[in-house]
């Protein structure tokens, strides 16, 4: 039950983003949670490997956020329901992605 908390916060947090940031565009909440899905996908393969070879270079919550960002812009090159204008867009998804997933956590 868990897991389909994360998400579902995790889909708000990308639903909210792409209301808030207009360069991201989503076509509904169905593809936050494709998005979402897809996102933990690359988190658990890419972003594992990536973590492992950057282990030292920065800080670990900043390198984290750049990450993430990195990670929408691979989900946005996959998902045609999903687009992410440039890097600077993802960085600010992942900020809000994050701050709305916390809020839940924290909250519930």
């Amino acid at each position: 039950m868990e897991y389909v908390f994360g998400i579902i916060a995790s889909a708000i947090g990308v639903w909210a983003g792409s209301y808030l940031l207009d360069g991201v565009k989503l076509k509904g909440f169905m593809h936050a949670v494709i998005v979402v899905v897809v996102l933990a996908i690359l988190n658990f393969t890419v972003g594992s490997v990536l973590k492992i070879v950057s282990l030292g270079i920065l800080s670990w919550g900043v390198f984290n956020w750049f990450l993430d960002a990195i990670l929408i812009q691979i989900a946005d090159y996959f998902l045609d329901e999903f687009e992410v204008k440039n890097f600077w867009w993802a960085l600010g998804l992942a900020a809000i992605i994050s701050i709305i997933d916390g809020a839940l956590r924290f909250f519930f």
